[in-house]
């Protein structure tokens, strides 16, 4: 069935070729033939827009890109508006950009950044290409393979061990479909594919921003790869382990569940908390003398701790405190950067109000402990 579905995308591809060069004959044989192969939306959307309209196909109106560079510069960078009612429109910038992310040879070149890049290099490399290129965004032929292999690039690269054997085994991709699966090469798509689809990867950056569906299919009709979990699933399946090899399998997990409850039992809990916590009897609330934090211990606390045990006790507190709050401001931060930059590029007014609205309390706890820190 996969194959199929391979055939049915190479004649959808020609049956766009054919729409270009405004053959609307041939491009409903092979839209014909795509439905029979393996039935898509992108097929369907295309027949029913040929059929319902009749000639029109056949002078342009399904044209997705201009033939060729003079056509280009005629439209002096204007948005290309394709009249067919199913396309939508792209800009000769964003041609552009899908075909700079084609030619990319490397998945350092991909991202535009050097070799000794960080984490947060990185990151910001991602997060300004994925909002560029996501299909909801960008309609430009190409787009979603574009998109992909962005994540596929950050994936890799924001994986150490990957990072180290992609370094290792170089960069370049494969001249001929002969070298996909040797060693003197480097293919996108078999050599380093990512462990996570780049939609759910895009959603643990902005927390998703875009509706994802289960056969992750973007809302301008094509199609993505499969989760790998469901892979994983029919592998396990197809290897009808009995149960005493999934004991065996188990027996390591086991071992370390029962090692952390050991270790949990024999270390006694800490003698304070900054939440109430019934189940350790840590109930009884208390402040530090210093900065004033709330903190809850036991019952027996009092004739337990005195002195300087007790001053250090506070002080422990204290740090866990500024700890918490410092770590939870970063975050509240980072949120709220995210959201403005994200509404930035879509001009979403919702997105600008809900980071406008955050309230910021351990930003506004951690200012009022610097001044306190400060006056002391």
């Amino acid at each position: 069935m996969e194959g199929n579905r391979d055939e049915a995308e190479k004649c959808i591809n020609i049956a766009t070729k054919a729409l270009d060069a405004g053959d609307k004959d041939k491009a409903l044989k092979f839209l014909y033939k795509a439905e029979r192969l393996y039935p898509t939306d992108r097929a369907k959307a295309l027949l029913d827009a040929l059929t319902s309209n009749g000639s029109s196909a056949g002078n342009g109106a399904f044209r997705r890109r201009p033939k060729d560079h003079s056509e280009t510069s005629q439209a002096g960078g204007q948005s290309q508006e394709p009249t067919g009612g199913d396309s939508k429109s792209f800009t000769d910038e964003q041609v552009e950009g899908v075909r700079r992310i084609k030619r990319c040879k490397d998945y350092y070149e991909v991202l535009g950044v050097n070799k000794e890049a960080g984490d947060d290099d990185l990151k910001k490399a991602y997060r300004k290409l994925a909002l560029k290129f996501h299909p909801d965004k960008n309609h430009a032929p190409g787009a979603t393979e574009a998109f992909k292999k962005i994540g596929n690039a950050y994936a890799v690269l924001s994986n150490a061990a990957k990072r180290r054997q992609y370094d290792m085994t170089g960069g370049e991709e494969p001249s001929s479909p002969s070298q996909s699966h040797g060693g003197g090469g480097f293919d996108f798509h078999r050599g380093f594919e990512a462990d996570i689809t780049p939609e759910d990867l895009f959603n643990m950056f902005f927390g998703g921003g875009f509706p994802s569906s289960s056969a992750h299919t973007f809302t301008n009709g094509r199609t993505s790869y499969s989760h790998h979990n469901d892979y994983r699933q029919e592998r396990t399946e197809e290897r009808g382990d009995g149960g005493f090899s999934m004991f065996i399998q188990l027996m390591p997990i086991v071992v370390l569940i029962l090692v952390s409850i050991l270790s949990q039992m024999m270390v006694s809990p800490p003698p304070y908390s900054l939440f109430s916590r019934p189940s350790t009897g840590q109930t009884v609330k208390r402040q530090t003398g210093n900065l004033r934090v709330d903190y809850y211990v036991t019952r027996d606390f009092k004739s337990d701790f005195k002195g300087s045990a007790l001053q250090q006790i506070e002080k422990n507190v204290e740090e866990d405190y500024v700890t918490n709050v410092r770590n939870t401001c970063w975050k509240e931060r980072q949120t709220k950067t995210d959201l403005l930059y994200a509404a930035k590029v879509y001009r979403d007014d919702r997105m600008r109000k809900k980071a406008e609205l955050m309230t910021m309390e351990n930003c506004k706890e951690l200012d009022r402990l610097n001044n306190l820190f400060r006056g002391g």
